[in-house]
């Protein structure tokens, strides 16, 4: 047999010009197992290794292994600190073994792997973050996907005005806690800062045995490792987040702190827009409440009702409003009922409602003179730079025995319908010019009489123009409202407005409209009491 060591020159020199000085470490070993030829880059990371030798004991165990199977793949094994490739090229009875280094590009795609799960991660929590606009529910998700992906345990605190902050506190694996805490932020250093939007403090900076026992959540153990950092907001900040954990873990690295930054920018804006939004809900609310209808009930001894519905199903205000005032008037004791129609509709038109509305319960004490008051209205809104008109109906009632007198005008607005007891439908005879359009206006005012079961009804063209029935595209008509109020002889005034609404709304179908409004006042078949004590006019029952 001959010599590997003799034939170890031949193989090289059958194999590429400089193969003995390439930088690629290769060997050749044949099918025995003995180590034909090996370069200087192969001698190198294989000190033990020479031609003539056997391959295990020499080389790494995982190489030693694929040669001895014959694999014909590449294999892959670390050689100290260093990952390889082994890429085999057979020739005769032996095989040659390249070796490349992949330790950079396992590292970089290691790397890129955990970018793109970090990547995954973060979008993730956007969507989740901003899955709500309740700020309690953000800080939860905020509490329990920062314990579950960067840490053990996770803190998020609000900003407050006082000495107590709100605070959501998750350990992974479980819930997340909320809770309202009375602490002094600066006993945990960075944490006073960051609540103010300053830059987070370097986790190495930041001592865990002095974290303070409200930072821990129960039964959490030792803290080997504590990262504080700021929730940025849009302009102000938005709280703060604070990372613990446990001692037998790492501490926290430079990358994974940046990451921690990166989630908590994403937090603080999704926090932050969960305070707006409440903080905007709430002023909504509390001016929507000026501009929502008001409820109707019985005043004076007359029956009051209303419905509106508004253009737009998602809105609760529009154009069309009503209202019932207790006005002193000169005759004594009398009930202004007022029902509008703002040019225009949403939230635009509900603005100049508000306006009017106001100015209307200004003028309360001329509730006695109608033309008046509707003068003076019309002066205001003459001053009004966009130009809007208004149509009103204006109705003073006033309880005389069992009957109701109504004192009715209308400025532009479609007259009152009257229903009778017999379900005869008759209409108020009054009429007069738009509000807001010329400087002078003219108006012409209809008295009525209801007795016991009677019906006013007051109501906005919404109701008549509706578009709708079989084709989608009739109006709903007088008619058909004439005929919906003869339906409703001797109803109460809620159920006359309930149905002439739902009428209406069936005949729209799912089809647009504008903004609808009917208010009823009835004469209700009742008794008058007597007033408690003996002064006054007393009360009436429905």
């Amino acid at each position: 047999m001959a010599d590997p060591a003799r034939t170890a020159p031949a193989v090289a020199a059958d194999g590429t010009r400089g193969w003995t000085t390439a930088p690629v470490a290769a060997l050749v070993a044949d099918d025995a197992g003995v180590i034909r030829s090996l370069n200087d880059a192969a001698r190198r990371l294989f000190p033990a290794a020479a031609a003539g030798r056997p391959v295990a004991g020499t080389v790494a165990d995982w190489l030693v292994s694929a040669h001895e199977t014959g694999s014909a793949g590449v294999v892959r094994g670390e050689i100290g600190e260093r990952c390889f490739a082994a890429h085999p090229i057979p020739h005769g009875d032996a095989v040659t073994w390249w070796l490349l280094d992949e330790t950079d590009t396992r590292s970089a795609r290691d790397a890129l792997a955990r970018e793109q799960e970090r990547t995954t991660f973060l979008s993730d929590a956007s969507a989740a973050l901003l899955g709500s606009l309740n700020l309690d529910r953000c800080m939860e998700v905020a509490a329990r996907l920062a314990a579950q992906h960067l840490a053990d345990a996770a803190l998020v605190l609000a900003p407050t005005t006082s000495s107590t902050f709100p605070a959501v506190s998750c350990v992974r694996g479980g819930e997340p806690a909320r809770a309202r805490l009375e602490i002094d932020p600066d006993e945990l250093p960075g944490l006073g800062e960051a609540l103010q939007g300053f830059p987070p403090v370097p986790s190495r900076w930041l001592d865990p045995d002095a974290a303070p026992s409200w930072v821990l959540p129960e039964g959490f153990g030792p803290v080997g490792s504590i990262v504080v950092t700021p929730l940025p907001g849009h302009g102000v900040p938005a709280g703060a987040l604070v990372l613990l954990r446990r001692g037998d873990r790492g501490s926290f690295t430079d990358s994974e702190e940046l990451f921690a930054r990166l989630f908590a920018a994403r937090a603080g804006a999704a926090m932050s827009a969960a305070r707006v939004f409440a903080l905007q809900a709430s002023i909504t609310d509390t001016l929507m409440r000026e501009l929502l209808p008001p409820t109707l009930e019985q005043l004076g001894g007359v029956e009051f009702a209303g419905r509106y519905r508004p253009a737009r199903d998602g809105e609760r205000i529009g154009g069309d409003f009503y209202d019932v005032h207790s006005a002193i008037t000169a005759d004594g004791d009398e009930s202004l009922a007022v029902l509008g129609d703002v040019c225009g509709k949403g939230l635009d038109a509900a603005v100049l409602t508000g306006k009017i509305r106001t100015t209307l319960r200004a003028l309360l004490p001329m509730a006695g003179d109608h033309h008046r008051l509707l003068d003076l209205l019309n002066r205001t809104l003459g001053d009004n730079a966009d130009a809007r008109y208004v149509t009103l109906v204006l109705a003073s009632a006033r309880r005389e025995g069992a009957n109701v007198r109504l004192r009715v005008t209308c400025a532009g607005h479609p007259p009152p319908l009257i229903v009778r007891t017999d379900g005869r439908v008759e209409e108020a005879e009054s009429q007069g010019s738009l509000i807001g359009v010329l400087p002078e206006i003219e108006s012409v005012s209809a008295d009525v009489t209801l007795q016991p079961g009677e019906t006013c009804l007051l109501y906005t063209d919404g109701i008549i123009e509706a578009k709708g029935g079989p084709l989608g595209d009739a109006m709903f008509g007088e008619d058909r409202l004439e005929q919906a109020l003869a339906e409703c002889a001797n109803m109460p005034a809620d159920a006359v407005v309930e149905r002439v609404q739902m009428l209406a709304s069936q005949w729209i179908g799912r089809g647009t409209h504008d903004d609808m409004a009917v208010l009823a006042i009835t004469a209700p078949r009742g008794q008058h009491l007597a007033a408690v004590g003996g002064h006054g006019r007393g009360r009436y029952t429905a």
